[in-house]
């Protein structure tokens, strides 16, 4: 075989997905008008699989906010921080992310996959041993392969599995990193974080969470599953984006331990990639500022996210275990996923499609994630176009 005929189970997928109808790597949108909707072949379409959970992209504070950084400092950075230094906002980003998990150390990465990247072959070595939660996001899966750490799977949010793996391992439990997410991306269901740390304490395991997904969701000052939960101060290190909630771009680490200081030192995706520009920075900090001082944003979120989901279930749609933002809806098969996501799209509404290997179980999803700015009326044509389907 050569080295480019690897591919042809890829452009089997391609053609595939073209059969049906377009797919999300063919979707253009003309124009993006708000943090809700966009155009798409001349189509109004609501945007209802963005992430996008405060609605903040729009935000009037965080656009002037990027605007000031971009004729004061310039485009971009051009290097890393190993070379080429660091901006002031980098710094500055970095202590309010460590004030706001309450925590003394915090660092800041180019993008969220990136952050685990950086983190995990860092803490990570060939010898070491991490337990994954099944469900986690592919970047955690690769964060850990190229570590050369050995690599086993526990059952998904299944606290019987993840202990008896700490068993087995014997002496290497105290030696081993356990990785979790504190809210899954397909189904939005959250990590049980009160009972993995009274276990991971038990076992003297290491603790790492990402908020990717419940940053800005869960918690009353909005800081995530870990908060909610209690077990802030107990988590080990905290990854996350700021491409969700923060309506940005760029990843970060917060932590407990002091030595997330040397990471800058022995973390290769921080040391050899361009760090963030200023206008993300400017405009990811003005984002936090306002998670932290509206309250009402998360209000609205969960007031919006119980409506589509309420107004699903009752339409009879098989979906996730608990409300949150993030509502998924089981299809029948992947052929059903398909064809119903290209109704939905041309019905003017875009969500996401989940599709096998990157779901749990090998099932087929049509995922929602609701936004704090979305109306109640939207929400509605949303509920009404999956009627139809």
């Amino acid at each position: 075989m050569s080295l480019l005929d690897k591919f042809a189970g890829a452009e089997q997928l391609r053609s595939g997905l073209a059969d049906a109808g377009k797919d999300p790597t063919t979707v253009v949108f003309d124009s993006i008008n708000s943090a809700t909707e966009g155009v798409v072949e001349g189509r109004k379409t609501i945007l209802a699989g963005t992430n996008n959970y405060l609605g903040l992209t729009f935000d009037p504070n965080c656009i002037a906010a990027g605007v000031a950084a971009l004729k004061s400092q310039g485009t971009g950075t051009t290097g890393s921080r190993m070379a080429n230094g660091s901006y002031a906002a980098h710094g500055s980003l970095e202590a309010e992310l460590a004030d706001f998990f309450q925590c003394p150390n915090a660092l800041v990465f180019s993008t969220g996959y990136t952050a685990n990247l950086g983190v995990l072959t860092a803490l990570l070595v060939t010898g070491d041993t991490v337990l994954l939660d099944s469900d986690a996001h592919a970047s955690l899966y690769d964060g850990c392969r190229m570590s050369g750490a050995d690599v086993f799977r526990f059952k998904h949010n299944d606290l019987q599995s993840l202990e008896r793996r700490l068993t087995r391992l014997g002496d290497r439990a105290a030696n081993c990193l356990i990785v979790v997410e504190g809210m899954y991306s397909v189904l939005g269901d959250c990590a049980p974080l009160a009972e993995i740390v009274e276990i991971k304490e038990q076992f003297g395991a290491t603790l790492l969470v990402d908020e990717a997904h419940s940053l800005g969701v869960f918690g009353e000052n909005g800081s995530g599953v870990a908060e909610a939960e209690g077990v802030l101060d107990k988590v080990d290190f905290i990854v996350g984006t700021f491409s969700k909630s923060l309506g940005a771009m760029g990843g970060f680490c917060a932590s407990q331990h002091n030595i997330l200081k040397l990471f800058r030192y022995v973390s290769r995706p921080f040391m050899f990639t361009a760090s963030p520009s200023p206008a993300v920075m400017a405009t990811t900090r003005e984002a936090l500022n306002q998670l932290r001082s509206r309250p009402e944003l998360k209000e609205q979120l969960w007031s919006n996210a119980r409506q589509l989901y309420d107004g699903l279930q009752e339409l009879g749609f098989e979906l996730g275990p608990e409300i949150s933002p993030v509502v998924a809806v089981r299809c029948k098969d992947r052929e059903t996923a398909l064809a119903q996501w290209n109704q939905l799209l041309q019905a003017g509404v875009y969500v996401n499609m989940m599709l096998p290997p990157a779901t749990p179980a090998g099932a087929s999803f049509l995922r929602c994630s609701i936004s704090a700015a979305h109306q109640a009326e939207q929400i509605d044509t949303i509920i009404r176009k999956f009627k139809e389907l």
